[in-house]
């Protein structure tokens, strides 16, 4: 259905006309996706196309419905860093494949492939090397410095004005790098339309339905109507605490901890909030010695880290920061490490999310923070305090127990994408679960189910 409506443009003292297609909500779908950002839109594109290249539909048997926008929760305030960089053998295999996802059409995804680098001190020496090896037993192209000479050097070569001091170890990733949060995700959005899949926003889900003596779901109750479906894809993010419940899925679970000690009654989800800011200085303002883009850069120190304002200490324990020139948010962005929020998920109000949230903003002591780390890492940050970007930023993640994603089947046919805030580099975990839902078994997802 099409309609127009007129509204005042009082600056320019005339009217203009704005149009707008409703989309009518189907009774009925084949497959429906829960969440418009980058795992509900991953999977609903790449289904579409498997789907047409099997002859088993396309995609006009899949709907995406989404209680706000697109790009509308977390996808669209991620920094939109695309890293290798985990301990877990598992999360580099499965980022190694969401790489191949970025890099298959870097134009539309406004993907950057600059690379990144893992920048450590002594106490981590030992762990970025197995990261090194394995990242090469899987063909995955970085370079590892050892020793505090070389580390410095190497930095040097890259950037004339670096001085973080005790880092022993570099880890250089060759692929990677980072996209432009909204911008990427409107390009998927773009593709599965493109695809033939309907994109319904502003519709918020509120329960669903099974069929007597069976768990599956048969309908998702919406507030703009009940939609039967076949199958339910779920990627909503810090949303999913609140999907989970309505699936009347465990609050509380045991689990083992690293030590084989088991834990009873632990709880199923907790939040972390996100620190994240931009210094406004021109990106072009972090170029390298050779005038080109830089890696991404993640520093780990455990030296003294003081104020570049009035050179207090500002801690004394191990900290970390990221940060990239980025054109998309005018500046060098950046973030450090997220910290628990200590509360019950339950009572954790996820609405209104990032800038809009009025509880989960990062404050004076982030900014604080996080300049001082630039001007630690390289000496033009030294005197930019001020160039700071104040304003809200921030937002929240929804965390397993053991911060490790959960990529399974629940309810028969309810396929929950719970990615533990690793999200928005995962671009590839929508395209694994299209496979899984076609009858093609995931290897890279095994490791990932609720039953380890």
């Amino acid at each position: 259905m099409d309609f127009c409506f007129a509204l005042p443009y009082f600056a320019g003292k005339f009217h203009f006309v704005i149009c707008k297609k409703i989309m009518s909500i189907p009774q009925k779908i084949e497959y429906l996706i829960i969440g418009a950002g980058i795992h509900g839109l991953s999977s609903a594109w790449h289904l579409a196309e498997k789907l047409k290249a099997k002859g088993k539909g396309n995609g006009s048997d899949i709907i995406v419905v989404d209680k706000g926008s697109i790009a509308g929760g977390a996808s669209g305030v991620a920094c939109g860093v695309v890293r290798n960089n985990y301990f877990q053998p598992a999360m580099r295999e499965l980022m190694a494949h969401s790489v191949e996802v970025w890099e298959s059409d870097p134009s539309a995804f406004h993907y950057h492939p600059v690379g990144y680098m893992q920048i450590s001190p002594k106490v981590m020496e030992e762990d970025i090397a197995v990261i090194h090896k394995e990242q090469k037993d899987i063909g995955y192209d970085s370079t590892f410095i050892l020793g505090e000479k070389e580390s410095f050097n190497y930095m040097k070569n890259i950037f004339s004005d670096w001085q973080a001091q005790g880092i022993t170890s570099v880890l250089h990733e060759k692929k990677g790098g980072y996209a432009n949060n909204t911008s990427s995700i409107y390009a998927l959005a773009k593709k599965a339309e493109q695809a033939g899949v309907r994109i319904l926003t502003g519709t918020s889900v509120k329960g669903f339905k099974s069929a007597n003596g069976s768990t599956a779901i048969t309908a998702v109750e919406t507030d703009k109507g009940t939609i039967e479906c076949n199958q339910v894809i779920v990627g909503v993010g810090p949303w999913l605490r609140d999907i989970w419940s309505m699936l009347d899925l465990p609050k509380k679970i045991s689990i083992k901890d690293d030590k084989g000690k088991m834990h009873e009654n632990y709880p199923m989800w907790e939040y972390w909030f996100l620190t994240e800011g931009v210094l406004g200085v021109d990106p072009k303002a972090q170029l390298t010695n050779e005038g080109k883009m830089p890696p991404v850069i993640h520093v780990d120190s455990d030296a003294p880290l003081y104020s570049c304002e009035d050179k207090s200490l500002i801690t004394d324990k191990l900290w970390g920061i990221y940060y990239k020139p980025d054109f998309h948010f005018d500046g060098v962005q950046g973030g450090s490490s997220p910290y628990k929020v200590d509360m019950l998920a339950e009572n954790v109000n996820v609405d209104p999310y990032g800038p809009d949230s009025d509880e989960f903003i990062v404050g004076n002591d982030f900014a604080h923070m996080w300049t001082s780390a630039l001007a630690f890492c390289q000496k033009r940050f030294e005197d930019k305090s001020s160039f700071y970007k104040k304003g809200p930023t921030g937002g929240l993640g929804c965390f397993t127990p053991d911060n490790f994603p959960i990529f399974d089947t629940f309810r028969e046919n309810v396929h929950i994408i719970a990615d533990s805030n690793h999200g928005y580099k995962m671009i590839g975990v929508g395209k694994l679960i299209a496979d899984e839902i076609l009858g093609e078994k995931s290897i890279l997802l095994e490791p990932f189910r609720f039953s380890r």
